[in-house]
């Protein structure tokens, strides 16, 4: 024979367990009601007992019955009494507690079962007593004659039989009071287990602890950072990868975003102030891409993807792509001179061939020199030549201004290409926009004031609008289209916070050459000891930024 098998769903589990806990303190309540009602019953029926052997021992023929002995007078008295009134016995002694009266004729003449002396001695008593006729509530006083003298006693009964039966008469209502109890409660339960149901997605108990476990396991092992958040915007939860990218403190649970978070685009999506899908979003030097996802209980759960890595390999794709760019076109303008020079000595024109080879060989060469005689960091100096090779092939002349010098001092030079690389680039692809000059020119200044690093960035392209000079900062704000392998509106936003984190700024206005003009301050970027003296430096500030915000 199988053994019964508990129930695996959560709430047939509340079902059948609230059932009997419900049945069970409805039968507790009703038997602790029935109890005192037991010893009520038993209190009213000695009551009873005693007002009845009080108005029989008021009868004077029932106490001179008793002064003669005269069983007769005192049955037939003691009878009609009992008959009248419902008791079960009406027993009358003498002062020997001889029964002159019994229900029973055989018994008249012998003692009575209980103790006489208490009511012969003048007290009147009421209990519950065990006798020849069996558990009774008694009620017994001294009978006494007009003068006062004790003759004998009054013995009334009501038999437990008759409190049994005016019992049983209430238990139909305390059961029924009972029974109206215990179906409110089972259809109370009834519905909270079939909300529970619908809750729980009628799942077992033991899946449920699964579940839990599992969901830790995957919370803490995926690479991906997780945050849940309440309807209140209060987060809830949070895994290991959401504290490390975010930052959070031990602290966070329970508390708001806008409590934890710097202010910010982050700020905002988390919050769900800003909607969308695969969000960018720049926190520190971390690229972020950002999901929100609404639940049913009006919270939210925000998913984190970390693309630091991934922006930086694409910004070396980018960069190598450049330098492919570059080449390729070096090398189309190679083959362009070397078709030129074999038309010339084809046709015997050497002079001329010797000044084209004079002319184009120093062309590179003296653009090279020059922005190495004046940029002399090695790593900017690279970008610059690399960023003017493409420039040229796009139409545009990027060129360094004449009062510029960037020493080799830069204290953080990967940080720097970085600023300097997306500013260019930005300014590059601003001359192909519509309504640009067909002939773009991009100037790079750069200054050192002591340890202070000074770097502007100026075209002659349509410029910024002053409505969005300070929007153009904000992480996945862009006018151009994004390309498929990567989001736009990061390069400005990244620079940004470069700038600031190195205690800098950065502004936007419009330039001399009529186009945007970017202009960044880097205090304590130069090694001091490396630099030329900062007079000099500080003197030729003026007129290379002048204007600048």
């Amino acid at each position: 024979m199988k053994r019964p098998h508990w129930p695996r769903r959560v709430f047939a589990q509340l079902l059948l367990s609230q059932t009997v806990v419900t049945v069970g303190v409805t039968a507790v309540t009703a038997g602790l009601f029935l109890a005192p009602v037991s010893s009520e019953l038993d209190r009213d029926a000695m009551q009873r007992a005693l007002s009845i052997a009080q108005s029989t021992a008021a009868d004077e023929n029932i106490a001179l019955a008793a002064q003669d002995r005269d069983s007769a007078a005192a049955q037939r008295d003691a009878e009609q009494i009992r008959l009248a009134t419902g008791a079960s016995f009406v027993v009358i002694t003498d002062l020997d507690g001889i029964r002159l009266s019994h229900t029973d004729p055989a018994r008249i003449g012998q003692r009575v079962s209980t103790d006489p002396e208490p009511a012969l001695s003048g007290r009147s008593v009421t209990a519950i007593q065990q006798g020849t006729l069996g558990r009774t509530a008694r009620g017994k006083v001294p009978l006494r004659l007009a003068d006062g003298r004790i003759v004998g006693e009054v013995s009334v009964g009501i038999s437990d039989d008759s409190i049994r039966r005016r019992m049983l008469g209430m238990v139909p209502g305390i059961l029924l009071c009972a029974g109206a109890g215990l179906a409110a409660g089972l259809a109370a339960t009834l519905l909270l287990a079939r909300r529970l149901k619908r809750r729980t997605h009628n799942i077992a108990l033991a899946d449920i602890s699964a579940l839990l476990v599992e969901r830790e396991a995957m919370l803490h092992g995926i690479r991906e950072g997780m945050v849940a958040l309440d309807r209140r915007g209060r987060i809830r939860l949070a895994n290991d990868e959401a504290f490390r990218l975010l930052a959070l403190p031990a602290d966070c649970v329970g508390r708001p975003v806008d409590e934890v978070l710097p202010p910010g685009r982050l700020a905002d999506v988390l919050a769900g102030r800003t909607e969308g899908a695969d969000l960018p979003a720049v926190l520190g030097d971390r690229v972020l891409v950002v999901n929100r996802t609404t639940t049913e209980q009006d919270g939210a759960v925000v998913t984190l993807r970390d693309r630091t890595e991934l922006e930086s390999l694409v910004r070396e794709l980018d960069t190598t792509r450049t330098l492919t760019e570059a080449l390729r076109a070096q090398d189309h303008e190679h083959a362009n001179r070397m078709h030129t020079l074999l038309g010339l000595l084809e046709l015997g024109l050497h002079e001329q061939a010797v000044a084209f080879i004079s002319e184009q060989s120093g062309s590179h060469a003296a653009v090279a020199a020059k922005i190495a005689e004046q940029v002399q960091d090695p790593h900017v100096a690279a970008l610059l030549a690399g960023k003017a090779a493409v420039a040229a092939e796009r139409g545009v002349r990027l060129a360094v201004t004449a009062g510029s010098h960037l020493p080799d001092a830069a204290l953080d030079p990967r940080a720097l290409v970085t600023v300097l690389g997306n500013l260019i680039d930005n300014a590059v692809d601003s001359l192909g926009a519509p309504g640009s000059p067909a002939g773009g020119t991009v100037e790079i200044t750069a200054l050192a004031a002591g340890s202070t690093l000074l770097l502007g960035v100026e075209d002659n392209g349509p410029g910024v609008p002053a409505e969005l000079r300070t929007r153009i900062f904000d992480e996945g704000w862009t006018s151009k289209e994004a390309p498929a392998h990567r989001p736009r509106g990061l390069g400005l936003a990244m620079v940004r916070r470069l700038v600031e984190r190195a205690g800098g700024r950065i502004a936007v206005d419009r330039g001399p050459l009529g186009g945007a003009r970017f202009t960044v301050e880097l205090p304590e970027a130069l090694h001091p000891e490396a630099l030329h003296p900062a007079a000099l430096a500080e003197a030729a500030v003026e007129p290379a930024l002048e204007g600048a915000p």
